[in-house]
């Protein structure tokens, strides 16, 4: 059989994690996008941050907000690896630490909306509108269920095989 037309498998037949998933973490994660872009400057670090969060505690939500996507991204990468078999069940569960976290973000977005009295901002509209997106694509994604039931430990025993048989080969060459 050719699953070449199918562009969501990896060459193992895994299912890919979809790019949308990858910019809703980066969404999650701004606050730490923002620190980490912060830290380029050299003359006026806090100038960034202050540009992007004028208070000082939406700067503190949105980084603890972030570290959850950041978890994710880390299981992600282990899924992809499929060398620690131990993260399986936190793995399998990240769609509902999804939800969480973006039901988090909505609250701190509503939290910021209220420093600011209400008042219309074309970044909390950004910001709401890509928080409805990314709660549409979780709800809805078929592919973003099948990516988070994919990882399974028979997968992690066949790929620690794989790799024992190829450094088994490598060794007599």
């Amino acid at each position: 059989m050719n699953f070449s037309n199918i562009t969501w498998l990896d060459d193992r037949g895994h299912i890919k994690p979809p790019l949308f998933l990858y910019l809703i973490l980066v969404f999650l994660a701004r606050g730490w996008c923002i620190f980490i872009a912060s830290l380029t400057q050299f003359n006026d670090r806090a100038g960034l941050v202050r540009l992007f969060y004028p208070e000082k505690s939406d700067f503190v939500l949105a980084l603890i907000a972030g570290v959850g996507a950041v978890l994710i991204y880390g299981l992600i990468i282990a899924e992809r690896k499929r060398s620690w078999p131990i993260f399986i069940p936190a793995f399998r569960n990240s769609g509902w630490f999804l939800w969480i976290l973006l039901i988090i973000d909505g609250l701190f977005l509503f939290q910021r909306m209220m420093h600011d009295d209400y008042l219309f901002k074309i970044g909390y509209s950004i910001d709401a509108l890509f928080l409805f997106w990314s709660v549409i694509y979780v709800f809805k994604s078929k592919r973003l269920h099948y990516y988070f039931a994919d990882w399974t430990p028979d997968d992690s025993a066949i790929q620690d095989e794989a790799s024992s048989d190829d450094q088994s080969k490598q060794d007599t060459k």
